[in-house]
């Protein structure tokens, strides 16, 4: 089913340098930071990122934001991070980002050209009656530093947003964690309606704001940029990361619920090999499997508006009680709780 070529994992090294990597530096560079002391225990230098041939893998990139967190130390450094991050410098990506026609074609632009415009976290795009949704997801492993990106990533869809529409956009951010002691800093950059303790990381905005016209987009512009931006992700051999491919595998087969050995065998690889990669990305099959089935099931509940016993039907839960607990696993909360969040969203 799957060829190695089209994934990255945490140790490819394809991020150019003078892209997102360079974004984070000029930041802390901005703030008297040292690039020897910035760069320390990366297996990076300055010069190399300078001179455009350098070659980050995300592992590298991690390090070089847990460098900068723990540098700059400053509850803002993510979120000024962010605001800097698109539609970026990135080339054709860029371009096509900049060009976007409305918030339904960046969007698009973003999910597609993922490997380029956000090679460490993952957005996805849901839509129902009323609301877009998207969905961030750790594309290779970033460990402690996952809160920081999530952060960056939230905060430069706002931002882009607001700078192409010309406008604030009315989006809600809602964060699986518990509410930071600077919580002032997500009611500056990403609005006073951002939300905690809820089940998914998300943000969303009503519909009617995906079609409405940017102003200064160029349609030829954007139409080539895309074209460009498509054959540079041929190019790099791959669209999204390892752990990106493992989940739409499990995604498409949530009801059979694949075992380690039948995943192994569609990927193409031992079963050994495939806990060991898992393993080298933080990580193990029963988290992915939890993973998939945890978002299927909100999904159902939230956008479809199933009840619990369709949502455990679906994935094929004979016994309700057992379920239940395998929800409360998945989510530290019951069905019902969440149904009811869900309706009070």
């Amino acid at each position: 089913m799957t060829g190695k070529s089209l994934w990255y994992e945490n140790d490819s090294r394809f991020i150019p340098g003078h892209y997102q990597p360079a974004t984070l530096i000029d930041l802390a560079l901005s703030r008297e930071i040292d690039s020897h002391r910035l760069l320390r225990g990366t297996g990076l230098f300055h010069e190399d990122i300078l001179a455009g041939q350098t070659r980050l893998s995300p592992q590298q990139f991690v390090a070089l934001i847990g460098n900068s967190k723990r540098l700059l130390d400053a509850d803002d450094s993510s979120f000024l991070f962010g605001q800097r991050l698109l539609p970026g410098h990135y080339g054709a990506a860029s371009h096509a980002l900049r060009h976007a026609q409305n918030l339904h074609q960046a969007l698009d632009t973003l999910v597609l050209q993922q490997a380029l415009l956000s090679p460490l976290v993952t957005p996805q795009l849901v839509l129902d009656e009323q609301y877009a949704y998207v969905y961030w997801f750790d594309s290779c492993g970033a460990g402690e530093q996952w809160r920081f990106l999530l952060e960056a990533s939230m905060t430069s869809l706002v931002a882009m947003s607001q700078w192409l529409s010309g406008q604030r956009l009315p989006w809600q951010c809602s964060f699986s964690y518990d509410e930071p002691r600077y919580v002032e800093q997500y009611w500056v950059h990403l609005g006073e309606q951002t939300q905690f303790q809820r089940p998914l990381d998300m943000m969303r905005i009503p519909r009617q704001y995906l079609t409405q016209a940017w102003p200064g987009a160029s349609a030829t512009a954007g139409q080539v940029a895309r074209q460009e931006a498509q054959q540079q992700l041929e190019q790099l051999g791959h669209a999204s990361s390892f752990l990106g491919c493992l989940y739409r595998y499990l995604q498409s087969h949530v009801r059979q619920a694949p075992s380690l050995e039948q995943a192994a065998q569609a990927f193409g690889m031992s079963p050994a090999t495939l806990k060991r990669k898992l393993h080298k990305h933080d990580t193990g099959f029963q988290q992915q499997v939890d993973l998939v089935r945890k978002h299927v099931a909100l999904y159902l509940y939230q956008v479809k508006g199933l009840s619990n016993e369709e949502v455990a039907a679906y994935l094929n839960f004979n016994d309700p009680a057992n379920f239940r607990r395998s929800f409360k696993r998945w989510t530290g909360s019951t069905p019902k709780l969440i149904r009811q969040l869900f309706s009070g969203a």
